[in-house]
């Protein structure tokens, strides 16, 4: 794993949150036993489930990271009134699916909340049912941009999560998946000590429990928490692309959302090579993603992390 080239770990990450994103898609709300019962053990893109996906296509797991991936791109640094801004013209493209905080959210953006208000709104209303994961699945391009310095990681992943999800949870989790993938670009760290490091103790325990959990113990719901840690004990459990993907979508339950944090991570450690290619020759939009992660790449190295 630490001879793969910074460029193929970049390329690996947003592919890798692509992939596990549409391969989960089809299967997502169902259980293990419901998986396991109509696919056997899924490992190709089969399209269909309640979204009525094509084989390949991605949903707002993807399609949210991209407004996030763009607007870097764009303005070559993390911008979250931009970012915010994104988001709403997301929204009202009529998306196949919105979840509900998120959603929540943007329209408290449309009805003229700042950036920096919206997500405190939801979460003053909603309280723990805010702690779901829509903003780890999106946070990935966070990591790619800024994990040289570790203050703005932090501190612009805790805002980038807090436009739609300012739950602590939420935040903290975000900080710590985006800790363990720059870890991984740094190319010395163990992404799961990295993780750990978070300051929510509720966050660190779920990551510090991951080495002894059994299958059976392991949880993927909607719940932040719950999503972090079947990701990341996905990757650990395997030391491939396609096993640790495979493994987290047939978990069942938020299978796009595990499948996307667990293919970001496992892409990043392993390299776009690493992506089968029968999965990469179906992917919607490989091209933009190929794109934006060499743009990120860049701003990585200019150290222009933000505001």
């Amino acid at each position: 794993m630490s001879d793969v080239p910074l460029e193929d770990r970049y390329r690996g990450c947003l592919l890798g949150l692509a992939v596990g994103d549409a391969l989960g898609g089809p299967v997502e709300f169902m259980s293990s036993a419901e998986i396991s019962a109509r696919h056997g053990r899924l490992r190709e893109m089969v399209g269909g489930g309640w979204l009525e996906l094509a084989p390949g296509e991605y949903t707002d797991d993807t399609q949210l990271a991209l407004v996030i991936a763009r607007s870097i791109a764009r303005l070559g640094s993390v911008a979250p009134a931009d970012i915010a801004g994104g988001f709403v013209a997301w929204y009202r493209s009529a998306p196949k699916d919105v979840g509900n905080t998120t959603s929540r959210s943007i329209r408290h953006l449309i009805a003229g909340a700042s950036w920096r208000e919206a997500g405190r709104e939801t979460d003053r209303a909603m309280g723990a049912r805010g702690a779901g994961n829509g903003s780890l699945m999106r946070t990935a391009p966070i990591a790619l941009a800024c994990w040289p310095d570790r203050e703005a990681l932090d501190r612009l992943g805790r805002e980038v999560s807090a436009i739609t999800h300012a739950n602590r949870l939420a935040t903290g989790a975000c900080v710590a998946f985006d800790r363990a993938l720059a870890a991984v670009l740094e190319g010395a760290g163990d992404p799961l000590a990295a993780a750990a490091g978070v300051d929510d103790a509720d966050v660190r325990a779920v990551v510090l429990a991951v080495p002894d959990l059994s299958h059976q113990e392991v949880r993927s719901g909607g719940f932040v928490l719950e999503t972090l840690q079947a990701a990341l004990w996905s990757c650990a459990r395997h030391d491939d692309f396609e096993e640790t993907v495979v493994e987290a979508v047939n978990l069942g339950g938020d299978a796009d959302t595990t499948g996307a944090v667990a293919g970001a991570l496992a892409g990043a450690c392993y390299g776009v090579s690493a992506i089968p290619a029968r999965w990469l020759s179906v992917l919607q939009g490989r091209d933009e993603l190929v794109a934006l992660a060499d743009r990120l790449l860049e701003v990585a190295r200019t150290g222009q992390m933000g505001v």
